[in-house]
């Protein structure tokens, strides 16, 4: 059989010497900065088994290449500097020239670390003109996403000098930290920029790093597979060429756009800025084209100029004098067009805007520039401009085909962009994201720490320097308290400081309102270089505007100390503090005052006396002035201050009420001399017949001057001997012979003894045995009104939220040891109840008795735990439960 042509050169290309040249990653590249004072690989491709020798200076390093063709060695560590050359030879060789030794930044996240200095070049144009800084270089990685798995190589990328002209496209966050650290301490700077706009954190988590996401796994697994993503995209592609109807503006014989085109009466005026939904377009989501006739001068006629379009929602064509200009394809960029020489005259210019919207407000959006400038001048494109509709899209149907956007899923951005350059040593990583992930803030703080963690494990560096931007503030203001997903987030991110080794810059007062993209890069990029002085560079600097640390609650104001107050907490405009809420136990916000205190801040709102959660610029566009005496505002902030369970009784966990029936004598002897030596207090429930009431007149005067609630327990203490073991009740004092009426007139005789003894008129009631009935049936509604509460004896726990206080539940004491007594309170203090205990004598006095040494100790544990314990009497209890829940 003879070879056919093709199987003949596939055998030249497989042994020729050529094919199987020592190759190099683009990483690894002239101009390229490697990773100072570290040992470091130098890897690339040849044949398999082919001698490979690596020489820089005087310095020489061999290796044969594997089986698979793939070849590494290790560079000793070097200090800072250069240039060097670094030579690689095998069958071939290549030389890397102008290598510098430095401090290596990995860039990476989505659009604002993407952002170009030239997207910013009005704002930073004397930047740009200074950009002469041979040492800073930049790397960007071209967008590639895989799906399929890890690549081997990089798609392309080159090493650029900071220089007027290079610095266009480096990352301007990037640049402006480079610069600082370069400036502060003289260290090549190498910026490897791989970012990609509109794309969630889990697009750079490797899928190792992500394997505690099932859902993040399983989608992963069904995107290996090629034919299935292919099948999608297809069904998508078909679904979107059948769903979108043909636009009349370029159907016809004359386009909308063309310079021939006269309008006619279909075109109607609209305001540019603007939203065509706010000017009598209710609901349209299609295309609509504006036109407008713009004068120009002479001096700008065959001039090169730049339109600035601000940003447009969604997508724009600008056309001028019938030529196509620029176009952009979502709402998100800054709209500067180039407009070629040649193209402008003076006098009359036919400007053609073509807008595509897709959902919600369509159109300009307001605050932002709208002009035509050259060298010389600047004409205004704001205004009243002709409008008409080209096209209406249907609504979308109820079951769409969405297709499968690569950038957008699991671990492609890490497998295309990143994987390729895990072997290359690096300083640090300064990641700018989170704007594609707030509208699920919940999952991000577990992605973001998975993500950190994969870093390091994927460069080998347990304590690889982790720096990232805290989302700027964006959107419209609100001026009442409100739920916020970017809030949220920047939550989730704040989070993410508990990980050692990483920082955050604080960006909240560099947004703008109308642009996701703020045009302020050069703050962004000094905070995250204070971040890398202070922790990696070692300077004794404040790093970050003040961070919540810990809270103290204290009468209804909440205590807030921070970490990086830099010696001073401020106000940046001289106003009251602003943006602070509390919320109580019902989750509802209110504005809170704030004060300054020295060296923290005092937060309280007069209507929330147990606070819980404690907010600090909690909308998707705060206005704060909250900073630090650098300059540096503080972290917007979601915390609890308040304990899991409401504080309900009178801000303690648990209300215990001490209870004392029958007027006894140890009661005056034993039990209130022990409770006045604690500081407590109780309620004495006096018999007025009782021998004890009679004849002690005057000790029951001075406890109740002492603070102690002198109740009523009737005139005669009648119970119902009808029930068992009443053998003992007398016959005139069995209760079930008593009319209501009859109950009633001792109940009301009582309480004048009670008025003349301690000269009060509200109180409280304790059934006599615990018996609400008489012969007529139940008299608790005939003396309720009398009374702010009214004692049984059911032993029980009652939350504020079930007290009965027409018969509050209590434990009886019956020989029950210190230990007993003291579980029952710890059982309400779980439990975020109220205890009541009923004692008759106290070391005797009584057959229901607890002894001496038992009631001490109970009153020493409620004494020691008067932090998360309220002892009060039944009165005050009552008092408190009706103002809890009016």
């Amino acid at each position: 059989m003879k070879a056919g042509p093709l199987l003949i050169l596939l055998i030249i290309l497989l042994t020729d010497p050529v094919a199987a040249q020592v190759r190099l990653p683009h990483l690894i590249s002239d101009g390229m900065v490697l990773q100072r004072d570290e040992n470091l690989a130098v890897w690339g491709w040849a044949g398999a088994g082919e001698a490979v020798e690596v020489r820089i200076g005087d310095e020489s390093y061999r290796t044969s290449a594997n089986p698979d063709g793939r070849w590494s060695v290790t560079l000793n560590a070097r200090p800072a500097g250069g240039p060097y050359a670094i030579t690689v030879k095998g069958t071939n060789e290549i030389t890397v020239r102008n290598v510098l030794f430095g401090d290596v930044w990995l860039c990476t996240g989505q659009s604002n670390m993407v952002h170009q200095m030239k997207l910013h070049r009005v704002r930073y144009a004397d930047d740009i003109a200074q950009a002469d800084f041979p040492e800073i270089r930049h790397f960007s990685i071209p967008s590639t996403p895989q799906l399929a798995g890890p690549a081997k190589e990089l798609a392309g990328g080159e090493w650029k000098a900071a220089t007027p002209e290079n610095v266009l496209e480096f990352t301007a966050v990037g640049y402006f930290f480079a610069r600082d650290i370069y400036e502060k301490h003289g260290v090549p700077i190498g910026l490897i920029n791989a970012s990609v706009g509109g794309t969630p954190i889990e697009a750079w988590t490797s899928e190792a790093g992500l394997q505690d996401f099932p859902d993040l796994t399983a989608t992963i697994h069904q995107n290996k597979d090629t034919a299935y993503v292919n099948q999608v995209n297809r069904r998508a592609r078909q679904f979107a060429s059948e769903a979108t109807p043909s636009d009349a503006g370029t159907a016809g014989p004359t386009p909308w756009y063309a310079e021939t085109l006269v309008p006619g009466p279909n075109w109607r005026p609209i305001n540019v800025p603007g939203y065509w939904e706010d000017q009598g377009l209710s609901n349209l989501n299609g295309t609509v084209w504006y036109h407008r006739e713009v004068d120009l001068p002479a001096g700008m006629a065959g001039q090169e100029a730049e339109v600035f379009l601000g940003r447009i929602v969604d997508a724009d064509e600008l056309y001028i004098n019938g030529r196509h200009i620029g176009s952009t394809g979502y709402q998100y960029p800054q709209r500067r067009y180039p407009v070629p020489a040649g193209l402008l005259r003076a006098g009359k210019n036919r400007f053609t805007v073509r807008v595509t919207n897709h959902g919600g407000k369509g159109g300009f959006v307001p605050d932002r520039p709208y002009q035509i400038h050259t060298a010389s001048d600047t004409v205004d494109l704001k205004g009243t401009w002709q409008y008409r509709v080209g096209v209406v899209f249907p609504p979308p149907r109820s079951r769409s085909a969405p297709g499968i956007s690569a950038q957008h899923q699991p671990t492609a951005l890490f497998n295309g962009m990143l994987a390729p350059v895990t072997k290359y040593a690096i300083k640090g990583v300064l990641w700018y994201q989170g704007e594609s992930n707030a509208g699920r803030p919940e999952s991000y703080a577990a992605l973001q720490a998975a993500q950190i963690a994969d870093f390091r494990r994927q460069w080998d560096r347990p304590n690889l320097p982790f720096f990232f931007v805290q989302l700027p503030g964006f959107m419209d203001f609100t001026y009442l308290p409100a739920e916020s997903n970017w809030a949220a987030l920047r939550e989730a991110q704040r989070q993410t400081l508990r990980i050692p080794h990483t920082g955050m810059a604080v960006a909240i007062d560099l947004g703008e309102w109308n642009d996701i993209h703020p045009d302020n890069k050069r703050d962004v990029g000094l905070r995250l270089a204070r971040l890398a002085r202070q922790q990696v560079y070692g300077e004794p600097l404040v790093a970050s505007g003040p961070l919540p640390d810990r809270t103290e609650v204290r009468d209804g104001v909440v205590r807030l100390y921070f970490t990086d107050s830099g010696g001073e907490l401020m106000s940046s405009d001289g106003e009251p503090l602003r943006e602070f809420a509390l919320a109580g136990y019902d989750g509802t916000f209110h504005w809170a005052e704030a004060k300054i205190v020295g060296d923290h801040l005092e937060v309280s709102h007069p209507d929330i006396p147990y606070p819980r959660t404690l907010r600090y610029a909690w909308s998707d566009n705060p206005r704060v002035n909250l900073y630090n005496r650098q300059g540096l505002p503080a972290a917007p902030f979601e915390m609890v201050v308040g304990a899991p369970a409401p504080p309900r009784w009178h801000g303690k966990q648990a209300a215990v009420v001490l209870t004392y029936d029958d007027a006894l004598e140890v009661h005056l002897d034993h039990a209130l001399p022990a409770l006045d030596e604690r500081g407590l207090r109780g309620t004495f429930y006096l018999t007025a017949a009782a021998p004890a009431s009679q004849n002690r007149l005057e000790d029951w005067r001075r406890a109740a001057a002492n603070g102690h609630e002198l109740g009523n327990h009737t005139l005669y203490h009648p119970c119902d001997a009808t029930l068992p073991g009443r053998e003992w009740v007398q016959p005139e004092r069995d209760l079930s012979r008593y009319t209501t009426a009859d109950i009633v007139a001792e109940v009301r005789m009582t309480n004048t003894f009670l008025h003349a003894v301690d000269g009060k008129s509200e109180r409280t009631f304790a059934y006599t045995c615990g018996d609400t009935q008489t012969s007529d049936g139940s008299f608790i509604g005939a003396i309720a009104d009398d009374f702010a509460a009214l004692r049984g004896v059911r032993g029980r726990l009652s939350t504020i939220d079930n007290v009965n206080l027409q018969n509050v539940d209590t434990y009886v004491v019956d020989g029950h040891s210190a230990e007993d007594m003291i579980g029952w309170v710890k059982q309400a203090e779980r439990e975020n109840a109220l205890l009541v205990i009923l004692f008759h004598g106290v070391g005797g006095g009584h057959g229901l008795n607890v002894s001496l040494d038992a009631h001490r100790e109970l009153l020493d544990y409620l004494s020691h735990n008067a932090d998360t314990l309220w002892v009060a009497t039944m009165l005050e209890v009552a008092q408190h439960v009706k103002a809890f829940r009016p």
